[in-house]
């Protein structure tokens, strides 16, 4: 794969903080030594999860969102390795592939006016490229028995990781959405709200449930086609964390039973947690903790297929923050598979 750079033994030495006495999770990961066919290199490893993140915000700046997003691989990567590896964490089933890198593209979008309508339908168009290479290499790991986990880049990636395990799987599948957004905005060229849309509108993604939706991002419009649509249900934050009409956990019950019937992913959009850095952070959201609680609660059932993080966009301030939040994120959904 032309965008894919594979993580090797070298970039791990120069990531892992190796101590006396200690393990950490870099190293016991497995990797690949080199990449001849995608599928059957993956294929070979004796994993159960394969790690890859996309290093991209293409489908943010198309969406009019902040850039940054494409440097939460690293971060999340970078505290992922430095776990200890003990009683409770078990890296011995995880192998890191390595991300999807576009150079290529961001010099062709380098000198974009982003206020020119031009410039915007050129991104969305370059998103059209990345959903390619996404929904390939997931619907290699998916054929291959493992379960991917994906790091990084905007929410875009969703259309191309459910497009992937569908037809990895012949069968559409189901999605629980962790965002303050629904992510169903009309299909206008791809961005980072509308990956779920066009799943649904392209026969891929079946039943879709949106967990903790705001209500003052959320325009009527998008209600309505949301609540028309039977195959489509949600809450909402404030009906979970301001007005206390539903219970977190109950929630948490209801929308398994919505969706675990088929195969289902996991997607987790770091808007929706409070004062995380991320393309459209908020001040007022779910707690990390209750992010790590939902990975768990899902993560338990074994009808889930993936775990897609997205949305984080650290800074130099706040790479550490961001990094150690998503490897918790990543390590529970390990933790609760197990």
């Amino acid at each position: 794969m032309k965008n894919l750079v594979l993580f090797t033994n070298k970039d791990r030495d120069s990531l892992v903080n190796s101590r006396r006495g200690e393990t950490k999770f870099g190293e016991q990961v497995s990797l690949l030594p080199n990449l001849t066919t995608i599928y059957e290199d993956i294929c070979s490893l004796d994993v159960e999860f394969v790690i890859f993140g996309i290093a991209e915000d293409f489908g943010v700046r198309a969406n009019h969102g902040q850039k940054g997003t494409k440097k939460a691989w690293q971060s999340g990567l970078k505290y992922f390795l430095n776990t200890q590896y003990n009683t409770f964490n078990n890296a011995n089933k995880i192998a890191i592939l390595g991300h999807l890198e576009y150079i290529e593209l961001e010099k062709e979008v380098k000198d974009l006016d982003l206020t020119k309508k031009k410039s915007i339908l050129k991104l969305r168009k370059l998103v059209e490229e990345i959903d390619k290479d996404v929904s390939y290499l997931v619907s290699c790991i998916i054929k291959a028995g493992k379960i991917p986990i994906i790091i990084g880049g905007g929410h875009n990636n969703a259309y191309g990781i459910i497009k992937g395990c569908a037809l990895a799987l012949n069968n559409k599948i189901n999605a629980i959405n962790f965002d303050a957004h629904s992510d169903f905005r009309p299909e206008e060229g791809r961005h980072s709200g509308n990956g779920f849309s066009y799943a649904y509108a392209e026969g891929f993604l079946k039943r879709y449930f949106i967990f903790g939706l705001h209500e003052n991002y959320t325009s009527q419009t998008l209600l309505k086609t949301i609540k028309k649509l039977k195959d489509i249900q949600f809450n909402t934050f404030e009906a979970l964390e301001i007005r206390k009409e539903l219970n977190f956990e109950d929630a948490c019950g209801s929308a398994q039973e919505f969706v675990s019937k088929d195969s289902f992913g996991i997607e987790i959009d770091c808007d929706a947690i409070e004062n995380m850095p991320s393309s459209a952070m908020t001040p007022s959201g779910f707690t990390l903790n209750q992010a790590r609680r939902f990975v768990h609660f899902f993560g338990s059932n074994k009808k889930a297929i993936y775990l897609h993080i997205c949305e984080a966009s650290p800074s130099k301030k706040t790479y550490t923050q961001v990094g150690k939040a998503i490897s918790y994120l990543i390590t529970d959904f390990v933790r609760a598979r197990s």
